[in-house]
């Protein structure tokens, strides 16, 4: 996930939660939280607790962010992949709930009504795991009617603008498709990108898991009856070290567009 994919996702999720956008900068930000958004993100229960108790009124926090290392007074907090604010956001994104409904805002011409396509666009997560770890984030589209996957959707959406009502004048065509079944064949494919992708990381960690064992081994090898100890260390050693691969889905949504083939 580029920077300039960042700045994007958090002007979105922050709109999209009533958040006033203060400041807008081409790498940073300020933003004025809702009530909401500052429950999740700024960690102050007894702050919350005590204004319910008392009825005071609401002053919910300011975040100043920035997205490039050179924006702003440096008084900002940097987000980056990876930055602790950006996982906490992609978490709170669950619970403000995951699956969003949208259709891009046209333009009414000659009088005739205008069909907007079904796309199904899900953000998912690749972890690859082992003493080291490793994200990818990916995003996908699938139109609803014509099986059509695209890849980099999130990307080809901010290029239209959208509402979550239905602009007058158009209409949503049917799916063939139900989202679920997009759904899985998305997953496919990504399960088909897995299975093209270099695993050296994998064996590389089961040589360091192989050594390691290795060494323990030695370390208990003049006692016959091994201890309780050793087996522990034996099942972390297998925690640390062996490879797996977790996919999850971050969010979604459902998408009408004016037309089959979003531009690039």
């Amino acid at each position: 996930m580029q920077q300039h994919e960042i700045h994007d996702f958090l002007e979105r999720y922050f709109e999209a939660n009533d958040c006033e956008v203060l400041e807008r900068r081409p790498a940073s930000m300020k933003i004025k939280l809702s009530i909401e958004i500052d429950k999740l993100l700024m960690n102050r229960p007894f702050y919350w607790h005590y204004l319910e108790k008392t009825g005071g009124t609401p002053q919910p926090m300011t975040l100043s962010l920035a997205t490039g290392q050179q924006a702003g007074d440096g008084t900002e907090e940097f987000i980056h992949f990876g930055s602790p604010r950006l996982h906490q956001i992609f978490a709170s994104t669950q619970k403000l709930g995951s699956f969003i409904r949208m259709y891009e805002k046209v333009e009414h011409h000659n009088g005739s009504n205008i069909a907007l396509h079904p796309w199904l666009c899900v953000n998912m997560k690749t972890s690859y795991m082992c003493d080291q770890k490793k994200d990818r984030i990916t995003s996908h589209g699938i139109h609803l009617i014509n099986g059509t996957i695209l890849d980099q959707f999130h990307e080809r959406l901010q290029q239209r603008p959208l509402s979550r009502s239905i602009p007058d004048y158009c209409y949503t065509l049917s799916p063939f498709i139900k989202p679920m079944s997009g759904l899985k064949r998305i997953e496919s494919l990504i399960e088909e990108q897995i299975s093209c992708d270099d695993h050296t990381w994998a064996d590389d960690a089961r040589r360091r898991w192989q050594e390691d064992q290795e060494l323990l081994d030695r370390f208990y090898e003049d006692q016959a009856q091994k201890p309780e100890c050793y087996e522990v260390e034996k099942e972390a050693l297998r925690t640390q070290y062996e490879p797996r691969i977790e996919v999850t889905c971050i969010n979604g949504g459902l998408f009408y567009l004016s037309d089959s083939f979003p531009s690039t």
